[in-house]
């Protein structure tokens, strides 16, 4: 049995580049056609370390060495249940890359991410990764596809 509003990602770091995933292969994904990071959904009686190494192993076939937990994300949308997400970067790793079931891995330098097709969330916290910014609490509302309301840390933030 799995938790589906309690969720991990990861962002593996390697030269200046993280390892995205473009989610084009599941049916019925609400991810369709964007770029994320690796993770998935807790099992029952997961920590979310143990899903991470899981889901990280399933979806790439490495096996990480180093992780930081980098922040804790809320989803709220008028279209999906809530999602509790814990937000990872990597920065080593065993084992070499393997097709994964959900898309297309990519190896994506840094500063081209914000060209992807991204969800605009995304973006938020991945400037706050690319600062390196304290572990942080971010919580983001959609009205359908659209961000509407961002709090950073529990207080209000403008949408850029």
């Amino acid at each position: 049995m799995r938790h589906e509003n309690l969720t991990t990602l990861c962002y593996i770091e390697r030269e200046g580049s993280y390892l995205m995933l473009h989610r084009i292969k599941k049916k019925g994904d609400m991810n369709q056609d964007k770029w994320l990071g690796v993770g998935g959904h807790l099992e029952q009686g997961e920590s979310p370390e143990e899903c991470l190494l899981r889901e990280v192993k399933e979806e790439t076939g490495l096996s990480l060495g180093s992780y930081r937990l980098r922040g804790i994300i809320t989803f709220v949308s008028d279209k999906y249940p809530d999602e509790y997400m814990f937000l990872y970067t990597a920065d080593s790793y065993e084992g070499d890359l393997t097709e994964c079931e959900e898309g297309e891995l990519k190896w994506v330098p840094k500063e081209e991410i914000n060209q992807l097709s991204l969800w605009e969330g995304d973006r938020i916290f991945f400037d706050r990764l690319l600062a390196d910014s304290p572990f942080f609490s971010l919580k983001l509302v959609y009205r359908g596809e659209h961000l509407a309301e961002v709090l950073l840390n529990g207080t209000p933030s403008l949408i850029s």
